[in-house]
């Protein structure tokens, strides 16, 4: 049959028309998956646990996560570590616009409150009652943030030497190392895990996230090392998407 060029110019169109949204989705950004999880902490001699909780609000996210002790630890730790985080994506990578946290549990006991404005580039906010106003210059995480943007980034195969980080008013570069990958085993089942450690600079601390790629790259371990040592370690004993949590009883 004969071929001719209009018929072959209108079928190259038409190939090109249903190809336009098959690339689109091989380009789509993959998203973080909203969920609560529960883990079971262990602070050097002392027992508690953790909560996190991720929501998608109409523009982005809010985290929070929890932390208090448990048992007889509860005896010499009163207390709780809980922390707030809101951000959205951006071209960058997720960006945090409002941060919160209060400590009464450890000795340096705090209280932030942190606003994130990207078009003007200030971070500002109040840190134990005192103002606190810093400028922005490239990504920069608030703590909670921090963990959202690694699962984010490891869900895009997004690859990163270096993470900044907004640690109430000191601004800390961190470096970043793929430790590799290996089977785990949790309270809440056995993953296939990649290690992400990160270490601020001038600093003994290193902390290791243990992500599994069939739970959105959530962390199921978390381990931190001071000087060479095992400081506090969690690992998970629960997990629930966000479908889960808010489907209807019947």
């Amino acid at each position: 049959m004969t071929d001719f060029p209009g018929n072959r110019a209108r079928r190259l169109l038409l190939a090109w028309i249903l190809w336009l949204p098959l690339a689109a989705a091989a380009k789509a950004e993959v998203t973080l998956t909203p969920h609560s999880a529960e883990y079971r902490v262990k602070i050097s001699v002392l027992g508690g646990s953790l909560s996190t909780h991720l929501q998608a609000l109409e523009n982005g996210y809010r985290a929070e996560s929890a932390i208090e002790a448990t048992g007889m630890s509860r005896v010499v730790a009163r207390g709780s570590i809980r922390e707030t985080s809101e951000f959205s994506l951006s071209p960058d990578g997720l960006r945090p616009h409002r941060f919160t946290s209060t400590d009464t549990l450890t000795s340096d006991a705090q209280t932030v409150e942190l606003g994130f404005d990207w078009e003007s580039g200030e971070a500002s906010g109040v840190i134990d009652e005192a103002d606190f106003s810093t400028s922005l210059d490239g990504l920069v995480h608030d703590r909670v943030s921090l963990q959202y943007g690694l699962m984010h980034d490891l869900l895009n195969g997004i690859e990163r030497d270096t993470y900044f980080l907004q640690d109430a008013e000191e601004l800390k570069e961190l470096s970043i190392r793929n430790a590799g990958i290996k089977t785990v085993k949790v309270p809440f089942g056995s993953f296939e895990a990649v290690g992400i450690q990160h270490q601020a600079a001038n600093s003994s601390r290193i902390t290791t996230l243990w992500c599994a790629r069939e739970l959105g790259y959530l962390p199921v371990i978390i381990e931190q090392h001071r000087k060479g040592k095992l400081r506090m370690r969690a690992v998970l004993t629960d997990y629930l998407p966000a479908a889960t949590i808010d489907q209807p009883d019947n």
